[in-house]
């Protein structure tokens, strides 16, 4: 059986592994668009402009959330039990207190944001705090104090940069090809520039779907992670397990969530919609309910 230790660390390579290969994926994909077009010029471009535009959402990415889903900050003197345990649970993780956001809603979720662990926000629901026990409720801050510590928000950024990115040149190559564009070699390459041109109008139609795939795969493997990372601050795995369990159960939608929202909360927002586990932005309940009983303390 695995030890927390052990899980967390498996976690932590598959994410990079990852990562790494979304990487690569993406320098390939761009240097066939780049061929195809005959123009290099063109990539550097698309990672310049997708860059800005990520940059501002990025520093000012916790406010864009906090505003959209309607939350409210809360003081120590409104809400001291709430606070005390996020206060504790940052002294045995070694972490600043993050800002306390809550949103009143009677649906059962939260969600950690914020660019770093210096300027994180932990956001709950009011249904949330008044209906999971303290052991329970522990064990979800432990778990979104993971995501902070593990900068999650900035691993989030990075992929949905590249995202944009891909999509970007995805869609530049395939007006490009539509209006009749021309390589700089479309006088001579013969078979291979053909097929450097099949290929390319190819991932112009597949890559911006591969790259939102692999874009939810890295946000369920964070979420494995966090459940990892927080079992082992709390000590106690049972608590998170069984807070899943209740999140999962309750078939309430979170009437703030949206689609650009949803990949944050700490289980999917949307209730009684049944989608295929591609498209999940969260691994099923069951397997991290089952994760987090079989680790070993």
């Amino acid at each position: 059986m695995s030890t927390i230790y052990t899980q967390s660390d498996k976690n932590t390579r598959l994410t990079w592994f990852y990562i790494t290969g979304f990487l690569v994926f993406i320098i390939g994909a761009g240097y066939i668009f780049a061929e195809a077009m005959g123009n290099s010029a063109i990539l550097y471009g698309a990672v310049i402009f997708s860059t800005l535009m990520s940059f501002g959402s990025y520093w000012w990415s916790d406010k864009i959330v906090l505003a959209m889903s309607s939350a409210k900050e809360v003081k120590h003197d409104e809400n001291p039990e709430i606070y005390h345990l996020v206060e504790n649970l940052c002294i045995t993780a070694g972490l600043p207190v993050p800002k306390i956001y809550i949103i009143e809603d009677t649906a059962m979720n939260a969600f950690a944001t914020g660019r770093d662990p210096e300027h994180g926000v932990i956001c709950f629901t009011t249904g949330i705090i008044s209906r999971l026990k303290k052991i329970e409720l522990e064990g979800v801050i432990a778990h979104e104090l993971s995501h902070i510590g593990n900068r999650d928000i900035l691993i989030s950024t990075v992929v949905v940069v590249l995202v944009g990115f891909v999509t970007l040149l995805a869609d530049w190559f395939r007006h490009w090809a539509f209006w009749g564009g021309k390589s700089r070699d479309d006088n001579g390459g013969g078979q291979i520039r053909v097929l450097i041109m099949v290929l390319a109008i190819v991932l112009s139609i597949l890559a911006p779907i591969a790259a939102v795939f692999m874009q939810l795969a890295i946000s369920r493997k964070r979420e494995f992670l966090a459940d990892a990372d927080g079992a082992l601050l709390t000590r106690y795995p049972e608590g998170l397990a069984s807070a899943l369990e209740k999140i999962s159960q309750d078939t309430e939608p979170l009437e703030a969530a949206n689609r650009a929202t949803a990949h944050l909360f700490i289980a999917n927002p949307f209730k009684g919609v049944k989608v295929s586990k591609l498209f999940m932005t969260h691994p099923p309940i069951e397997e991290r309910v089952k994760a987090l009983r079989g680790m070993e303390v």
